[in-house]
């Protein structure tokens, strides 16, 4: 029976792809110069449109491992996630060294260099992750202060402003909040995922994720460069229970970041992830949600599953545009498939990952750029505190320590 129903969805997709059915793209050239207030975004139906009406289709590619870190991606040994780097690192040298540290690392892992190459291999934006620990320096709101005494969110502002002058639209991702919204060590530290809770710390560890949206809302509010708030990645992701687990505990935080954001930015659109399927979310217009995407992220091993999987939330949110906030060919899952399904269903969509230096990165299909073989990676117990600024300074560099993993060329280039 499954067999007949993934069987009747293929050739639904077959028939959207023969049709063309109102999803092809304008692509002529782009004007000279950065954005202004027509390229602002937001939704109409199904689409993405700018402010002269025209549909904008977001093909772009993760800043992974750049402002939050995972040991297969980043350069680094002797951690489990990315609180243990930091734990480890204030232990041994203060917390200004560690921080110090850090701001080295993310100085080189991603730089105009890189963001030109994106730009000149055909994308229109980036992903950009992030945690709260860019922010604060602990789980209880202490602010990382600028020189100005001003919240720190420099870091931010550099890459939509170098983005803005490029044209490439920018998605802010909160992929690891305050409390952690998953088990799984992509939101920052494994095992943690505390801001459901229903108790006293839960509740601040809502209320700082939301002061840390507003901020960010506020920074950028009007900003044309800026496609779209994400405001968790993969929530409830590893956490034992179902997809209607899911949606009951999505419903209650999405409610929570959704009018903390509205607060102060009415016109960004948000986006919200329902991950592996549609059962996660409930129906934006039930909630009152406005001027929002539903997103999902696809890793399914073979071509029929993705199929399935990509058409499902189509077919239910059919008031929403909808993204592929990830993906990448998995198992049997071939490049010319993914593309085929996503173009037939008009989905928007961002590759992981742009750049990483895991063992065999080097020809992946997980990135762009992958690091050499013999790539050198900082031993967070170990390597004195020199050692680790070296293997962070300009080794890290994707024009130094990187090489094109082919992918870009043989199976990406003629999709954008």
């Amino acid at each position: 029976m499954l067999k007949k129903i993934i069987a009747v969805f293929l050739a639904v997709i077959t028939v959207f792809s023969v049709m063309n059915i109102a999803f092809a793209e304008n692509k002529e050239a782009q004007p000279e110069g950065g954005f202004t207030a027509d390229d602002f975004l937001e939704t109409k139906g199904r689409k993405i449109v700018n402010q002269k009406g025209e549909r904008i289709r977001l093909k772009g590619v993760n800043l992974g491992s750049w402002m939050i870190w995972e040991d297969w991606l980043s350069p680094y040994e002797e951690a489990t996630d990315h609180y243990d780097i930091l734990t480890k690192l204030t232990e041994k040298y203060g917390e200004e060294k560690a921080y110090e540290l850090m701001d080295t690392y993310m100085d080189n892992w991603i730089t105009e260099k890189d963001l030109d190459e994106i730009k000149e291999m055909g994308f229109n934006s980036v992903r950009v992750p992030f945690w709260f620990r860019n922010f604060y320096y602990d789980d209880n709101g202490r602010k990382i202060l600028d020189e100005n005494g001003e919240w720190d969110l420099s870091r931010l502002e550099w890459v939509v402003e170098e983005c803005s002058e490029r044209r490439l639209y920018v998605v802010l991702d909160m992929h690891g909040a305050v409390g952690y919204q998953s088990d799984a060590p992509h939101s920052g530290k494994k095992g943690s995922c505390g801001l459901y809770d229903d108790t006293e710390q839960g509740e601040k560890y809502r209320r700082l994720t939301c002061e840390l949206w507003a901020e960010i809302a506020e920074r950028f509010k009007g900003n044309p460069a800026v496609a779209m708030y994400d405001l968790l990645n993969e929530p409830m992701c590893e956490v034992p229970g179902g997809e209607f687990d899911r949606r009951k505990n999505n419903s209650f935080i999405y409610d929570i970041l959704y009018d903390a954001v509205r607060a102060v930015d009415a016109d960004h659109i948000i986006t919200m992830e329902c991950i592996w399927s549609a059962l996660a979310l409930p129906q934006s217009f039930l909630k009152g949600w406005k001027n929002v995407v539903y997103q999902v992220h696809l890793y399914d091993t073979s071509n029929a599953s993705f199929n399935f999987m990509a058409l499902l939330p189509w077919l239910v949110f059919f008031n929403v545009p909808m993204m592929m906030g990830e993906f990448f060919p998995h198992g049997t899952t071939t490049w010319e498939n993914c593309f085929k399904t996503l173009d037939a269903l008009g989905y928007n969509w961002f590759l992981w990952t742009y750049k990483a230096s895991g063992h065999g990165m080097w020809e992946s299909e997980w990135c762009l750029r992958g690091s050499k073989n013999g790539f050198e990676r900082a031993k967070i117990e170990t390597d004195s505190y020199e050692e680790i600024a070296r293997k962070w300074g300009e080794c890290i560099r994707t024009e130094n320590g990187f090489q094109d993993t082919g992918h870009y060329s043989e199976n990406i280039k003629d999709n954008l």
